[in-house]
């Protein structure tokens, strides 16, 4: 279809809708920041994306389906200016949106993140006009307009490991007259020629701080970005880089996830039952639920995190009504299987991974439950550490 002549007239009402929507909500309390999301235009990133259907197929899976100008005006326009993460490309494939089709599954890697994140996760770093700054992840570039918009161009640098994504964002960011550094790198190793920077924002997660950000960031310097792991527990930290090289800071509150880096992702762990069936015949009760760890609350969300720092290798999925854990690296496995309003444990290989969990629930509860903001991050040479002053040190691993 050709596009409706009025579709800048319509955007801006929209945009201004959403801008409004986020000022009435907290999120743009600076004026600066006000402007420059009433200013970018989102729609000129995202020319086509995937939302999930209503309903799964047969099996359980997501159905994602394709939205363009073409193919729903309203539906295209509405949705770009919307508080929504809009998923950009599944499994690393690119897609042709002059002829998008259904897709059946499929893990998103690449995504224009909802504008609230966004906007806070800048704000979170405390950037300001006179900063260098790096930017991990440019996706679609909508991140990095509002960057431009609000500190100009000169001082920042975006990356983006995937060279297609790169290339649509450059183009829809000098479409508009925006002209930051870009450059296809991995965000595992920040950007070396650009370096040192005031601020680096990462728009993907990470196992551990790769030690690169801390050597290209001044003393000083904040460096803001999300752990996660292989059991998707996810924490943000913002971190403060001291002469020595060394880093240190607290996580922050919210629940807050992102794709994982490339590098960091999860590896493919195969049939769960051939898993399953290297376990013990019997086991014990457990003494603490899985629940605490997989329920769709924000206590949940920080408790898994925690559970992933004592068990980083480890990776979960269910198979019936069990839990099963499986870790790659080690050989180690457990499952959890209800009944008579209990979980009974079997644990193999030489990390009982239940036990380690356990553990770190119990000394969470022994604390009193703290939460995310209570705890610290240390970063130095040869290790790294979350740490609170009533729980033993969780390490994080060194990927």
């Amino acid at each position: 279809m050709t596009m409706p002549a009025n579709i800048e007239t319509d955007a801006a009402r929209l945009r201004e809708a959403m801008t409004k929507s986020l000022t009435a909500d907290g999120v743009l309390a600076d004026p600066a920041w006000y402007h420059a999301t009433a200013t970018v235009p989102r729609h000129r990133f995202v020319p086509g994306f995937y939302l999930p259907a209503d309903e799964r197929d047969g099996q359980g899976m997501t159905m994602w389906e394709p939205v363009t100008a073409e193919l729903d005006y309203g539906r295209w326009l509405a949705a770009a200016y919307s508080d929504t993460t809009l998923i950009t490309q599944l499994d690393g494939a690119e897609v042709d949106w002059k002829q998008p089709t259904v897709r059946r599954g499929g893990a998103p890697t690449s995504s224009s993140t909802l504008p609230s994140l966004v906007l806070r996760m800048w704000a979170d770093a405390d950037v300001s006009e006179d900063h260098t700054v790096l930017e991990i992840g440019t996706g679609t570039g909508y991140s990095t307009a509002l960057a431009c918009e609000r500190l100009g161009s000169a001082n920042l640098t975006s990356i983006e490991v995937d060279p297609h994504r790169l290339e649509a964002a450059a183009n829809a960011l000098f479409g508009l007259g925006y002209t930051p550094t870009l450059a296809v790198a991995d965000g595992l190793y920040g950007y070396w020629p650009e370096a040192p920077f005031d601020r680096i924002v990462a728009a993907c997660s990470f196992r551990a701080v790769p030690p690169a950000l801390i050597s290209q960031t001044r003393p000083g310097g904040k460096i803001l970005l999300t752990l996660s792991g292989w059991l998707y527990g996810y924490a943000r930290v913002l971190l403060t880089v001291g002469d020595d090289h060394t880093a240190e800071g607290q996580l922050l509150s919210g629940t807050v996830s992102f794709m994982s880096a490339r590098t960091h992702a999860a590896p493919a762990f195969g049939n769960p039952a051939h898993w399953a069936a290297g376990l013990p015949k019997t086991g014990r009760k457990a003494k603490h639920s899985p629940e605490r760890i997989t329920a769709v609350t924000e206590e949940a969300f920080h408790l898994r995190f925690l559970a992933q720092s004592a068990v980083p290798d480890a990776q979960m999925t269910t198979v019936g009504e069990a839990i099963l854990l499986a870790d790659v690296i080690t050989g180690s496995a457990a499952t959890l299987t209800p009944g008579d309003g209990t979980w009974q444990v079997r644990q193999s290989g030489p990390v009982k991974l239940w036990d380690r969990i356990e553990t770190v629930l119990s000394a969470y509860d022994a604390a009193g439950r703290p939460g995310p903001e209570t705890f610290r991050l240390h970063v130095y040479d040869g290790g790294q550490h979350l740490r609170h002053p009533h729980m033993p040190g969780l390490p994080l691993p060194m990927p």
